[in-house]
C-alpha cells in the first residue's frame, strides 16, 4: 500500500472509457447510471490496491468498521461524477442542478483585475467547476492537470470540448512553464485552477496533520501561489447525489507569503491551513473523496523537507 499513486495504471484504459462514453451519450444519462452498478463492481473485485485504500480511509473518516456495500458507494460515487464529466463537458450544465456557494466572495475577487488562484483537492467533480465559465464566459479559466497521467481521460476531454482542453496547463511540463502560464491568466483577470492534495512523483512534500495522522502534501502549489501574488480562493465540486452538485468557493487568503528567512515555518502554516479545510470538507461528504490510495504512507522512505534546489526548480527560478 505505500506505491506511488503515480504508479498506479489508468482505471479502464481508452476502451473503457470510449465505452463509457458511446453508452452515455447514445443511450443517454439515466442508461448510462444503471451501467455504473456492473462497472463499480467490476472495479471493486479487480482493484484491490483501490479498494483496500477506500476502505482504510473511511474507517478513519466515519471513525468504525466499514462494509463491502459503503465501500462499493464509495466507487460508485466516484464513477458517478466520471460519467457526468462527460456530460458536462459535451452539453454544459444542461440536466444537472448546480448550486453555487461563496460566488458573491469570487466576483468580489475577480472585480480587483488581479487575477485568482483556485486551489482545490481530489475530491468531488473537478468538472463541475466549469460550470462557472458558461456562467461568467469574460473570466478566462484555466486548470492545471497532468496529461501523462490521465492519457485517456486527456483524449476525452479534447474530443468532447476542444476549447476546454486547449485552456488546460499542462502540469507534466515543469515548473517554468507552468508558473509562466499562470501568470498570463492572472495578469489578464482570470482563474486558475489547482489540485493541492496530491504530491507527484519526486516532488517536495512536507506533512501535516490530516484526519488524525500526519499526512505528505505537496509544496508547490503554495510556491507557485507565492510566486503569483494574487488571491486565493478554496474551491470544491461537491457531488450530492443523483443530478445535484454543489460548487463551494471559500476565500483563503489575499496572497501567499513566504519569507526567506521563515520559509519552513511558513510552509508549515499554510499547509496545516489547507488541511483544516480540505478535512472540513471531507467529513461533510466522505464518500466524494477520490484520491484512491494509501494517502497518508505515500513516499515514506522520500524526504519531506523542502531543499532550496527543488524550491528554485518548482518555481522556475
Amino acid at each position: 500500500m505505500s506505491e506511488h499513486w503515480q504508479s498506479r495504471p489508468e482505471g479502464g484504459g481508452r476502451f473503457a472509457i470510449w465505452l463509457i462514453r458511446t453508452i452515455a451519450l447514445v443511450g443517454g444519462r439515466p442508461f448510462g447510471r444503471l451501467c455504473l452498478y456492473p462497472i463499480t463492481l467490476y472495479f471493486y473485485l479487480r482493484r484491490g490496491p483501490e479498494r483496500q485504500a477506500s476502505r482504510r480511509f473511511l474507517e478513519r473518516v466515519l471513525a468504525r468498521p466499514v462494509t463491502p456495500w459503503q465501500v462499493m458507494k464509495h466507487i460508485h460515487c466516484f464513477a458517478a461524477t466520471l460519467l457526468d464529466r462527460i456530460f458536462l463537458l459535451a452539453r454544459g450544465e444542461k440536466g444537472f442542478d448546480i448550486t453555487v456557494d461563496g460566488l458573491d466572495e469570487l466576483e468580489a475577487c475577480v472585480a480587483q483585475g488581479r487575477g485568482l488562484l483556485l486551489l482545490g483537492s481530489h475530491q468531488g467533480s473537478f468538472e463541475a467547476l466549469r460550470a462557472l465559465s458558461s456562467r461568467r464566459p469574460d473570466i478566462p479559466l484555466r486548470v492545471v492537470l497532468d496529461k501523462q497521467k490521465t492519457p485517456a481521460m486527456t483524449e476525452l476531454l479534447e474530443a468532447l470540448a476542444p476549447e476546454v482542453g486547449a485552456s488546460v496547463i499542462d502540469a507534466s511540463l515543469g515548473g517554468a512553464s507552468i508558473t509562466l502560464a499562470m501568470a498570463e491568466t492572472c495578469a489578464q483577470g482570470g482563474m486558475v485552477a489547482l489540485l493541492a492534495d496530491r504530491g507527484r512523483e519526486h516532488e517536495v512534500l512536507r506533512r501535516t496533520p490530516f484526519l488524525g495522522q500526519p499526512a505528505p502534501f505537496p509544496v508547490g502549489p503554495w510556491l507557485l501561489a507565492h510566486s503569483l501574488r494574487v488571491p486565493v480562493m478554496l474551491c470544491f465540486g461537491l457531488y450530492e447525489g443523483g443530478n445535484r452538485y454543489r460548487l463551494v468557493f471559500e476565500p483563503f487568503a489575499d496572497h501567499v507569503e513566504i519569507p526567506r528567512h521563515a520559509r519552513t515555518e511558513a510552509l508549515d502554516a499554510w499547509l496545516a491551513r489547507y488541511a483544516r479545510r480540505v478535512e472540513h470538507y471531507v467529513h461533510a461528504a466522505p464518500y466524494n473523496w477520490f484520491n484512491f490510495y494509501d494517502f497518508w504512507q505515500q513516499d515514506v522512505d522520500a524526504p519531506v523537507r523542502p531543499d532550496a534546489v527543488a524550491v528554485r526548480e518548482r518555481v522556475g527560478a
